[in-house]
């Protein structure tokens, strides 16, 4: 087990039926966008229901350092006030977004379309993480990074004096990738243009159209898409309510799947067809989940869902859903752990440079505690009996997502789950552990 004095070790019980209606935090994709894209406003933009967790914080910080006003209006309310596309100080130190990959991409896109130079870095976890992938877009439209050779944090980034629009095709599906282009290319005269072989979340294009900018979306082949910006835009301030986040909604989603009798609501989940790709591999294996209350906020779908614990079945999950539901493979693996029969995930092959290698990270967790598994290439394959036997230690390496699965797994399992460390939790599900007590749950 983990034997840092700082950290937080948690252990999860199964202890009857969860019962209950809870609103998980906001979005983390939007509320981070909301804070670069109100940024690059002139003017104020007013944001509610935004997630006041550890990586929308540092990237708030990040902004600030900028020269972006941004301030806490009230809970969970925001005010920022922009400096315009382009507008970035350079700023007296260096940038930390700590956990926060998203935060991170995105603002260095920001940053290169501006004539500054920013030193950006984070934690251990960050740190260690890829940046070389989002640099090459970057360097085209004409900034400049000075990294190290292998590519990752701490880097130093001298953004475009001139920038010019690029054609790009992003070589794996990535929202941040995608993202990171459009905001240096808001800086670009004339247009810059996107191509996706395979159709990644789309909340920045939303967002930036929300704020004013001309984006046009056009399908392709393979459910590909063709996205083009045309830059130096003025956007306008919008005031901004940031659904809540589908991410974190899977865990208290899967653990009410899973504990026998149990019944919960989950209020104002975003149900932007790009980011539903657990809940529609649920249903496949049998969930039951009901959308209520179906609406539309801020440009984004909106439903209440109701979830009822039962028997799951195991499925194929085919690699096209992958950019749907990255970041809920852990906790779908430990669905999959409860259902009969083989649950098949392909294609995870991004999920090894996630803030742990979430592949190994989630076969290691649901070995140690007796669930049956097997990696092949880049797919996950899960043996799933209906049950899991549980009594393991989990090591979460510094990763909120494995963190939260581990405890969802200890929740339905036969023994008691402990996790090293609780305490990253925060950077993406702050008042998790108080919130899944308030439904029946017995964490200590």
């Amino acid at each position: 087990m983990h034997s840092d004095p700082a950290s937080v070790p948690l252990t999860a019980r199964r202890n009857g039926p969860l019962a209950g209606r809870i609103r998980v935090p906001g979005d983390k994709s939007i509320s981070i966008r909301a804070l670069i894209l109100g940024a690059l406003t002139v003017g104020e933009t007013t944001v509610s229901g935004m997630l006041e967790g550890e990586d929308v914080l540092n990237t708030a910080k990040a902004l600030q350092a900028l020269g972006a006003r941004i301030s806490r209006t009230g809970e969970q309310a925001w005010s920022i006030h922009g400096v315009g596309v382009g507008g970035f100080a350079e700023p007296a130190g260096s940038l930390d977004f700590g956990n926060s990959g998203t935060g991170c991409r995105l603002t260095l896109g920001a940053v290169a379309g501006c004539p500054i130079t920013a030193t950006f870095d984070g934690d251990a976890s960050l740190r260690s993480r890829p940046m070389r992938r989002v640099l090459d877009p970057l360097e085209r439209i004409g900034a400049r990074a000075l990294v190290s050779a292998d590519g990752r944090l701490p880097l130093t980034l001298k953004g475009a004096r001139d920038p010019m629009p690029i054609v790009f095709e992003p070589p794996v599906p990535s929202a941040q990738l995608k993202s990171a282009t459009l905001l240096a290319g808001l800086s670009a005269p004339g247009e810059t243009v996107v191509i996706e072989a395979e159709a990644t979340r789309d909340h920045t294009e939303k967002m930036l159209r929300y704020f004013g900018a001309e984006v046009r979306v056009e399908a392709t082949e393979r459910n590909g898409r063709r996205i083009t910006l045309t830059g130096q835009p003025e956007l306008m301030p919008r005031p901004i309510m940031v659904p809540a986040d589908p991410s974190s909604a899977a865990f208290p989603l899967i653990a009410a799947l899973v504990v026998p009798g149990s019944d919960v609501i989950l209020q104002g989940v975003m149900m932007n067809p790009l980011r539903t790709g657990l809940v529609a591999t649920l249903m496949e294996m049998g969930a039951s989940i009901e959308r209520l209350d179906e609406r539309n906020e801020g440009g984004e779908d909106v439903a209440d869902l109701r979830v009822h614990a039962g028997a799951l079945r195991g499925v194929d999950v085919p690699a096209s859903r992958a950019p749907s539901m990255i970041d809920e493979y852990p906790v779908l693996a430990v669905a999959a752990a409860f259902a009969e029969g083989a649950t098949r995930m392909r294609g995870l092959k991004e999920l090894r440079v996630k803030e742990s290698d979430r592949l190994a990270a989630t076969a290691d967790l649901l070995r140690v505690n007796g669930v049956a598994l097997d990696i092949e290439g880049d797919d996950l394959i899960v043996h799933g009996n209906g049950r899991a036997k549980g009594g393991g230690a989990v090591t979460t390496h510094m990763d909120h997502r494995i963190a939260m699965s581990a405890v969802v797994l200890g929740l339905a399992s036969e023994r008691p789950v402990q996790v090293d460390d609780g305490t990253f939790i925060a950077t993406s599900f702050p008042g998790f552990v108080e919130l899944m007590r308030g439904l029946g749950a017995d964490l200590s």
